[in-house]
């Protein structure tokens, strides 16, 4: 596995498409499955299996199994993938971009929000990646992610804020490596139901796929699933019943922050996805009732930006740092907010 797989992106698809099927013989001896497995999908590996096994990827007669698993005559065997099969050529496509600062190894684009990343299944076109082909040629693959020049890391389509692109070989490797070692600065604002009974803290919990609910994220604070996971966090403005916070990433997880302040009790504010979508605190009110739902009408998604960046520059060894403003829908909801809790 690359360095790069080793850390997650910021947002993956959650959803699994079947990319191979086996029905077993009906005079196949029992074997591990991994074994099996290994034996019929080139490049596989019994680690790689092992590791998809415990993703939940691989599923025998609908069901996933444990890594022990034996195979038995006329088992169904789904091998299940985040992406559906499909050429990975990207068409380019004339998409205004927020360009916040290039050179010639890498360039900085603030996203705004319901912009997909790349392309995927249900979004093929209209996504930042076929924005970037489009302005700029021969950006370079990340081994694993074909169909995603580029890309280095990602934020949720409906997450706003700032993304690094390489433009470069070189640059790719060299901001890899700074995401892999957790030594790129990431800083997310986040408007979230409740007020912590700390000023700041740190929540330290794996996460890994829910066994529920398949496209949700769940915390597993004992470690037992998915990968290790840190945010550290703090309270910037309370506003009674909703609070404004700072989060700064040291790892970079599927759906880390949202996760992990559902698991603190503070889902985001307007998260249909962890439940932020409901009144999680204040009054029964109907003028209340009213005045959140003007909010989430005017915040129509999770309340999540990617507020700044810090890394190392691949060339110059400069420290680079940058900052992009809360857009209109969640300034809006915060000022929302702010005179609710000054004049009611």
């Amino acid at each position: 596995m690359s360095m790069q797989q080793e850390e997650d992106f910021d947002e993956e698809e959650l959803e699994l498409y079947e990319h191979f099927k086996f029905v077993i013989d009906k005079g196949q001896t029992p074997i591990r499955i991994d074994k099996f497995l290994t034996g019929k999908i080139a490049f596989a590996t019994r680690n790689k299996i092992q590791q998809a096994i415990d993703a939940g990827a691989i599923q025998v007669n609908g069901e996933s199994i444990k890594g022990s698993y034996k195979v038995k005559p006329l088992d169904d065997i789904r091998v299940m993938m985040g992406k559906p099969p499909r050429d990975t050529e990207v068409l380019p496509e004339d998409i205004p971009l927020d360009f916040v600062y290039e050179d010639k190894q890498l360039l900085v684009v603030n996203k705004p929000a319901g912009m997909v990343v790349h392309p995927a299944h249900g979004n093929w076109s209209g996504t930042l990646v076929n924005g970037l082909v489009h302005h700029f040629q021969n950006l370079p693959e990340m081994k694993g992610n074909e169909g995603r020049p580029g890309l280095v890391h990602r934020i949720d389509k409906d997450t706003s804020g700032l993304l690094v692109i390489a433009k470069s070989e070189d640059a790719m490797t060299f901001l890899a490596k700074q995401f892999f070692h957790h030594t790129i600065e990431r800083t997310y604002l986040a408007l979230v139901w409740g007020e912590p009974e700390e000023d700041a803290g740190t929540v330290v919990g794996h996460v890994g796929r829910s066994a529920k609910n398949r496209k949700i994220m769940d915390v597993f604070p004992d470690g037992s699933q998915g990968k290790h996971a840190v945010t550290h966090w703090k309270v910037l403005k309370r506003l009674r019943y909703v609070s404004l916070i700072q989060c700064n990433l040291e790892t970079g997880r599927t759906h880390q922050i949202r996760a992990h302040m559902k698991f603190l009790g503070h889902p985001l504010f307007n998260d249909a996805t962890y439940g932020g979508d409901k009144i999680r605190k204040g009054t029964q009110f109907s003028k209340y009732k009213t005045f959140v739902q003007n909010a989430f009408d005017l915040l129509p998604r999770q309340a999540l930006h990617a507020m700044s960046l810090g890394f190392i520059h691949p060339v110059t060894n400069e420290k680079l740092y940058f900052e992009a403003p809360l857009p209109e829908d969640f300034q809006s909801v915060l000022d929302k907010w702010d005179n609710y809790v000054n004049f009611e």
